[in-house]
């Protein structure tokens, strides 16, 4: 399974970004996006340290609200999936 992660971009160096989510920081390609024009605190999915798409703020906080709803769910004793 792949897993995309939103980011903010923080800082822009070329095709590198400065970007942030729940408080880690990680520098990101753009590489793949050069078509793009980004800004500070734009939103982009981040799959293995390269943005792959420009999102809304909107977009980023409801991908978060899914990812926290399952992460507070912890599989039980018993669950096949554990």
């Amino acid at each position: 399974m792949c897993l995309g992660i939103p980011m903010q971009i923080k800082s822009i160096d070329g095709f590198t970004a400065s970007c942030e989510a729940k408080g880690v920081r990680r520098e990101v390609s753009l590489f793949m996006l050069q078509d793009e024009e980004f800004q500070i605190d734009d939103f982009v999915v981040v799959h293995v340290g390269y943005a792959i798409q420009k999102i809304t703020p909107r977009e980023a906080r409801t991908a978060w609200e899914m990812y926290d709803l399952m992460l507070a769910e912890e599989p039980g004793e018993g669950d096949a999936h554990a």
